[in-house]
């Protein structure tokens, strides 16, 4: 059966409007906080709330047949486990759909409006507001949203899994067991679906076709075994902060910021390459303008191009933490004994992550400056991912799609964060397609202050992967 598409913007906006927005505000209330943040999370109950919730309402919106289990593993976080039967003739014996999603959220942060904050829901300007809303707890909502659209249209579609995971901001280190524990009855998958990524702009359907990956460590340089007057050893004894800004300069060009290490550098893909430019083209000054520079400052580079290459299948370096420096308020002249900077590299997608641990950490410790005592301690690497080609039936079905529920064409671009799982289902169901997108766009700030979900963008996403799902049906 044709799926009437102007029916289903009908259906997908009424359940937004009237059950998915309201969840998600309840969602949005539930400090659900990953355990990497908060440790103790068995005992405070915020996650058990957060699966809770999801599992509420989807028992309440289940399609026919649907099937639902909070899944359990000792000493892990819970997973909701959805099954819904296929509609397709033989369905139960062909490979099937999974829809991917998480509950779990990255913690408070600062810089919150005045009138906003992490755990309180606020609707304004068609905007939700609160933390996790769009990274990305609408993912549960949305999937069984668009299966149960099909089934209310009557139109055929194969087995469909939905996981939704509560450790994806602690590297989903649980995701990977359940899949062990569950892995007969997800049986074959054919396509995977995952609504926890980003999208250049609210004006077209987004495709994500790469994701980076992430090399973690702490940076130490000890140059005395106490701290001494400024006075009387400045000059004489190496600054420890002037110790590891040389041991930087051995991996950052300090010029450009490029990344000068073989082993973080990969060859970009031409038809990569050629997405780069079709999105340089749409994005143009936006790719800097959304983000919240101060009064004078700029990106790196003015070409769009290079922008979305830098972001995306380009290695960087941050330092996103610092520690045996006093605070200014009580910082006397004392040359400081060792300082300490935690490093988080961002790996281009098909580079080899422990390869680019080694050199990292050699080049680090190898000859350091003074003799000081140099570490450089890996506390996490992962890969990065590249997807497959796309059929011809999912190109076009997602073009259609974009066209249909957003008026413009589809766009494809990497990006520039990682989902740890990514790289793991792709090797574990090598001849699957991916419809990797999200609601993730300009100055949704996910992780930071303000972070807001675009209501309109949720629900015309979700139009689009209910297509999809038709689409991959009519191709059986």
């Amino acid at each position: 059966m044709t799926m009437d598409s102007a029916k289903l913007r009908r259906q997908v906006a009424e359940t937004w409007n009237e059950t998915i927005i309201p969840a998600l505000m309840d969602y949005i209330r539930i400090p659900a906080k990953s355990p990497h943040f908060d440790p103790d999370w068995e005992q405070h109950g915020y996650i058990e709330q957060a699966v809770q919730l999801a599992a509420g309402w989807c028992r309440q919106q289940a399609p026919s047949g649907m099937k639902l289990e909070i899944q359990r593993l000792p000493g892990r976080t819970p997973l909701l486990f959805i099954e819904i039967p296929g509609t397709l003739p033989g369905a139960a014996e062909q490979p099937g759909v999974v829809l991917y999603g998480h509950l779990d959220k990255q913690p408070e942060f600062d810089g919150w409006r005045e009138d906003l904050g992490p755990w309180d829901p606020v609707i304004q300007d068609g905007k939700l507001y609160g933390r996790g809303g769009a990274d990305d707890g609408y993912a549960v909502f949305g999937s069984l949203a668009a299966i149960r659209a099909l089934h209310e249209q009557q139109v055929p579609h194969a087995r469909c899994v939905i996981m939704i995971e509560l450790c994806e901001e602690s590297g989903s280190s649980d995701l990977q067991h359940y899949f062990e524990a569950l892995s007969r009855r997800i049986g074959e998958i054919d396509l995977i679906v995952c609504l926890d990524a980003e999208c250049g702009n609210y004006d077209q359907l987004w495709c994500t076709t790469s994701l980076r990956g992430n090399l973690v460590g702490t940076l130490s340089a000890e140059i005395l075994t106490e701290g001494v007057h400024s006075g009387s050893g400045g000059g004489i004894v190496p600054s420890s902060v002037w110790i590891l800004r040389q041991l930087l300069d051995r991996v950052e060009d300090l010029d450009n910021g490029d990344i000068k290490l073989r082993a973080l550098q990969v060859e970009i893909p031409p038809r990569r390459l050629a997405q780069a430019r079709e999105a340089a083209e749409t994005l143009g000054n936006t790719l800097w303008e959304r983000f919240p520079f101060v009064a004078g400052a700029g990106p790196v580079t003015r070409d769009p191009v290079q922008l979305v290459l830098g972001n995306t299948w380009k290695a960087c370096l941050e330092v996103t933490g610092a520690s045996g420096f006093p605070p200014p308020s009580a910082a006397g002249n004392v040359l400081r004994p060792e300082s300490r900077f935690k490093l988080s590299f961002r790996l281009p997608p098909t580079a080899d992550p422990e390869q680019a641990a080694q050199s990292v950490k050699q080049i680090f410790e190898t000859d350091p400056p003074a003799g000081a005592k140099v570490t450089f301690t890996v506390e996490s690497s992962m890969g990065g991912w590249d997807a497959p080609a796309l059929a011809p039936w999912l190109s076009q079905a997602m073009s259609r799609a974009s066209r249909t529920h957003f008026g413009a064409e589809v766009r494809y671009m990497g990006t520039g964060g990682s989902i740890p799982f990514m790289d793991m289902l792709g090797r574990r169901f090598p001849r699957a397609q991916f419809l990797v997108t999200g609601l993730l766009g300009p100055h949704a700030n996910a992780h930071g202050p303000n972070e807001f979900l675009h209501i309109e963008t949720g629900k015309r996403l979700t139009a689009c992967v209910a297509e999809v799902l038709a689409s991959h049906g009519e191709q059986r």
